[in-house]
C-alpha cells in the first residue's frame, strides 16, 4: 500500500485530495501538513513513499521542502500540487529533484494516474505541464547545437522525446515498430550516456539542453 502524506495550506484542498484518493485501496494517506517545516518534521518520524507537496505554504515553502527532502530522503517521492505552469516555474522544480508536477485543478483519475506513475520510479506531469516542456525543448534546440552536448542517435533522440512526453515503454514500442526490449535497452543507454540516474534525471536533462528529435 502506498502510504501518502499530503502538504497544503489550506485544508479545503487537503480534505478534496482525501476525498479523491478514500476509494482506492491501494493508497493510504497517513497524515496531512500545512507547511513545509511540519511535512519534514513528519517524515523524519514516519515512513513516506509520497508527498503531495503544495507550493505556496507559510514558514517553509514547498520548493524548500523539496530540496530538504531530496537531500536527506532521497526514496520518498515527492509530486508538486500548484496551480502555476511557466516553463521556468516547471524548470526550477525539476532541477530541484520533484517525481511529478500536477495542476491543482486536475481530476481524481489523473491525480490517481500520477501517483501510481511515480511510484514505479517513473515520473508524470500533468498534460499541460507537460505542452509547457515540449515547448521550452523546442525553444532551446538552436541555442545548444554547437556546445558539445553528448551526442545521440537518431533513434535515441526519438525515445528521450517520447519519454518525455510520458508514453510508456509498450507505447514507445507500438509507435516506433520496436520491442519493448529494445526500448528497455535504449532507455538504460541513454540514463548510462546522459550521466542521470532516472527517468526523471532524463526529462530534465532533456528539458535543461533541448535534446529532442527534429
Amino acid at each position: 500500500m502506498t502510504r501518502i502524506l499530503i502538504a497544503d495550506d489550506h485544508q479545503m484542498f487537503i480534505d478534496g485530495i482525501k476525498s479523491l484518493l478514500s476509494s482506492n485501496n491501494q493508497f493510504s494517506v497517513i497524515g496531512e501538513a500545512h507547511n513545509g517545516q511540519e511535512v519534514v518534521d513528519f517524515i523524519s518520524k514516519e515512513k513516506v513513499d509520497i508527498v503531495l507537496l503544495d507550493m505556496n505554504m507559510p514558514v517553509m515553502d514547498g520548493m524548500q521542502a523539496l530540496k530538504i527532502i531530496k537531500e536527506k530522503f532521497p526514496i520518498v517521492k515527492v509530486v508538486m500540487l500548484t496551480m502555476f505552469s511557466t516553463r521556468d516555474y516547471i524548470e526550477k522544480l525539476l532541477k530541484a529533484g520533484a517525481n511529478g508536477y500536477i495542476l491543482k485543478n486536475t481530476g481524481k483519475e489523473e491525480l490517481t494516474l500520477g501517483i501510481e506513475t511515480v511510484m514505479r520510479g517513473e515520473s508524470f506531469f500533468s498534460k499541460e505541464v507537460t505542452e509547457r516542456i515540449m515547448e521550452g525543448l523546442q525553444g532551446k534546440k538552436a541555442n545548444h547545437r554547437s556546445t558539445g552536448i553528448v551526442e545521440l542517435t537518431e533513434r535515441e533522440k526519438e525515445v528521450l522525446t517520447l519519454i518525455v512526453k510520458e508514453m510508456t515503454s509498450q507505447e514507445i514500442a507500438d509507435k516506433l515498430f520496436i520491442s519493448t526490449n529494445t526500448v528497455e535497452t535504449h532507455r538504460k543507454n541513454l540514463i548510462s550516456k546522459l550521466n542521470v540516474k532516472n527517468i526523471a534525471g532524463l526529462v530534465k536533462y532533456a528539458l535543461q539542453n533541448g535534446l529532442t528529435e527534429d
